[in-house]
């Protein structure tokens, strides 16, 4: 699938799972790639299949908890037509309470992390001209189905996830007038590295691809909340209906996400 307009891209946690697959997928000539993540091995394998693609990428291996280094690698990119803060990190109680160090991490992560990278790209953008869309650009900030669902067996995952779905549709608002839109991408289970470890069924699973051409197909298409697999949204959006003892007492007998997952 080949999305013209979109010449300058940015995507963050691009050295495996979805990240990997979204930067493989905006792959073509013409493309200009930024792709950042923690391990400089898996990230230089991404750049090099993106690059046989006919992008032109350019890797950086960064956290995007560190502000200051993103700030900078953002606004040295150039034109960026689409933003993608993908990285993350999925950590549960593993039956027991989260640990405090971990609670923080995956705030730190899934939402600072988020906001380094879109906050940033927002200031970049406004000062741009309209592409061939008419728009000066567009963020995706990757949360999950998890974001409708509190479940106690991940706490501050789904917390995470829920702050930063609720922010990008909020923010979305207010950036139109701008000529800039934000997406909200909401996904269900991708095999992928993090997941492989969950102890529980994961219903509908999808592989990074799958996955890659829905998030961008829902961000082409102009919607502001990306959410898929259909059947696996409704469910989460029933489970999050319920009283919150209702739902405490149903979810307590799936069995916890593993603890730093």
């Amino acid at each position: 699938m080949r999305y013209d307009s979109w010449q300058g891209v940015l995507i963050t946690g691009a050295s495996s799972g979805l990240g990997r697959a979204l930067a493989e997928a905006c792959a073509a000539p013409g493309v200009t790639l930024h792709l950042s993540g923690r391990d400089a091995a898996r990230l230089a394998a991404a750049a090099e299949s993106c690059a046989a693609l006919g992008a032109t990428v350019r890797p950086a291996v960064l956290d995007v908890t560190d502000a200051a280094a993103m700030a900078g690698w953002i606004d040295a990119a150039g034109r960026l037509d689409l933003v993608i803060a993908n990285a993350g990190v999925s950590g549960g109680t593993g039956d027991a309470t989260e640990p405090p160090a971990q609670a923080k991490r995956v705030f730190a992560t899934n939402l600072g992390g988020v906001l380094n990278t879109a906050l940033p790209a927002l200031e970049a953008m406004a000062g741009q001209a309209p592409g061939p869309d008419g728009l000066r650009g567009r963020v995706a900030v990757v949360a999950s189905l998890a974001a409708f669902v509190a479940a106690p067996g991940a706490p501050a995952y789904c917390a995470s996830k829920s702050a930063v779905q609720r922010w990008a549709e909020a923010t979305d608002a207010s950036q139109r007038p701008r000529g800039i839109r934000l997406h909200a991408i909401c996904p269900g289970y991708i095999r992928t590295p993090m997941t492989e470890r969950n102890p529980f069924p994961m219903p509908w699973l999808m592989t990074p691809e799958q996955a890659a051409a829905r998030t961008l197909s829902g961000i082409a298409a102009g919607k502001l909340r990306v959410a898929y697999p259909r059947r696996l949204y409704a469910l989460a959006r029933i489970a999050g209906a319920l009283p919150p003892g209702w739902r405490n007492r149903l979810m307590s007998q799936v069995p916890a996400k593993p603890v730093e997952g």
